[in-house]
């Protein structure tokens, strides 16, 4: 595509790319093109060859074969500066923030480091800085004022921080902005500020690749959608063309559910848990509920809601202070999360890479962590054989792909490190499974897994406890599902009774 002058109206283009892993293809023969002022979703599993594809584009990585062609200028490689200068600029899953420095000098990185070649001043202008930050910081719905500014970015919650990470390629005035997973960490409000935000940049001219699990919010977006599948590119055109059940099918190469996983209503049986007027510091009170045998119960409400601080307390991560637990008939006391391991109550965190995983661990490793005190021999080593039939019989069960379980965890897929994660606590036999956030940051594939294995479960009479802000996860998974709003249990629903609209409603509803 190029004018009659001969200047391409592309902006990007990936020609013909390669990247190969320890002979194993990450990419093979992709090519792509993105013109100026459009939003393109980068669909796919992972492992599809996503995550290279932004390296490559980003600077991070070489590719093997293939080339770049930016603004009709060809490039064998680039380096992450290059890209910088380029006007590439990425916002990564895990932000690169620097945590000891103020959210003002966070915004300001990427341009200081492309205007002083790749180097950070060793004084900053603070008025250019205060003045080039607030534009930013108010583009993304953040606070402009100096006191925000000022604020070191270890003290702020994840999702003010993705916001922050946002604003900085805002900041840079780049031309071609890679998102990679913008909203795992933010509200339904903020994904709405966000997709404003994304709309402003394309009236801009400004390109922007979304790759993003969630296809409701890419539905919201619109643009094209870009397909890829084993390093592959499978499909790619205007989102509204496909289905979701079409882009499932070509992500995973096979038909996937979109229906309710939970095709059978739960028959009333014993209490396993019962929790009554439980409470924690101003964070949530009066929370009561009954959790039956083989029930799976979701719990969601806004980010304030208390959602959070339920799933802690339960697990006896920040144990409540008021109110009572009772398990199996028999009251229980959670201050600690060796308690819970104790009550055979396990907690799969919606944070798996900081709080769940020990990420260079091996596979084996991070499954029998919660085992470990009965997987002693005599001697009090831990038994060899034992640990790795346990962890074995759960790669096979939880169909985690892996060729080693001696592997490091973080040579994992999202998706099989959460399986990981789940298969650590099924270990110790439990008669409650906390599911925080279980398909944060796992593609549609796995998600299909993962929710069949949540079935399983509750058919061997676990009782579920699903605390999630994904909607369709809650209505196709659940039996009931508690709503709550400021600290408080303050409504519940029958899934099966119940659309993803009218659920909707009522959490904006419990909002106002």
């Amino acid at each position: 595509m190029s004018d009659e002058n001969g200047a391409s109206d592309f902006l990007l283009q990936v020609i013909d790319v390669h990247k190969r892993f320890t002979g194993v293809y990450a990419l093979r023969g992709v090519t792509l093109s993105f013109v100026r002022g459009q939003i393109y979703h980068l669909l796919g599993e992972n492992g599809c060859g996503k995550s290279t594809l932004i390296k490559i584009i980003s600077g991070a990585q070489p590719p093997d074969a293939g080339e770049l062609v930016i603004e009709g200028k060809r490039h064998a490689r680039l380096t992450p500066l290059e890209a910088l200068a380029a006007g590439i600029e990425t916002v990564y899953q895990d932000l690169s923030l620097l945590p000891n420095m103020s959210v003002a000098e966070n915004v300001a990185l990427t341009s200081e480091l492309a205007e002083h070649d790749g180097r950070l001043a060793r004084t900053f202008d603070r008025r250019a800085l205060q003045q080039r930050a607030g534009r930013a910081l108010g583009a993304v719905g953040l606070p402009s004022d100096p006191e925000f500014q000022a604020t070191l970015i270890e003290a702020l919650p994840l999702a003010t921080r993705q916001l922050v990470a946002i604003a900085r390629a805002i900041a840079s005035e780049a031309k071609f902005v890679i998102m990679d997973e913008p909203t795992t960490s933010l509200t339904q409000k903020e994904v709405a500020n966000l997709i404003a935000v994304l709309t402003s940049l394309r009236v801009q001219g400004v390109t922007v690749l979304f790759v993003s699990h969630k296809l409701d919010e890419c539905y919201a977006i619109g643009g094209e959608v870009i397909v890829l599948r084993d390093g592959q590119k499978v499909a790619q055109g205007p989102i509204a063309n496909y289905t979701k059940a079409q882009l499932s099918e070509l992500m995973t190469g096979r038909e996937l559910a979109h229906t309710r996983y939970r095709t059978q209503e739960h028959e009333a049986a014993d209490v396993v848990l019962d929790v009554r007027g439980l409470g924690r510091g101003g964070l949530f009170s009066g929370v009561s509920f009954s959790l039956h045998r083989g029930e799976i119960l979701g719990v969601t409400g806004l980010l304030d809601s208390g959602r959070n601080e339920l799933a802690r307390a339960l697990a006896g991560v920040a144990p409540a202070d008021a109110g009572t637990i009772t398990l199996d008939g028999q009251p229980i006391a959670l201050s600690t999360p060796a308690d819970a391991k104790r009550h055979r109550i396990g907690y799969v965190p919606e944070d798996r890479l900081s709080e769940g995983l020990f990420l260079d661990k091996s596979i084996r490793d991070n499954v029998v962590t919660a085992m470990i005190s009965s997987l002693r021999d005599r001697f009090g080593q831990l038994d060899g054989k034992r640990s790795r039939e346990l962890a074995e019989r759960t790669v096979a069960e939880l169909q985690i792909a892996t060729p080693d379980i001696d592997k490091p965890v973080q040579s994992l897929s999202g998706g099989n490190q959460q399986r990981v994660l789940i298969g650590r606590w099924l270990a110790i036999d439990p008669h409650v499974l906390i599911l925080h956030g279980p398909t944060v940051g796992v593609d549609v594939g796995s998600k299909d897994i993962i929710y069949r294995i949540m079935q399983g479960l509750s058919a061997r009479g676990i009782g579920i406890v699903l605390i999630s802000d994904d909607l369709p996860e809650l209505l196709q998974n659940c039996d009931r599902i508690l709503m709550m709003s400021k600290g408080r249990v303050t409504g519940e629903y029958r899934a099966a009774e119940l659309t993803e609209a009218e659920l909707y409603r009522a959490l904006l509803a419990q909002a106002a």
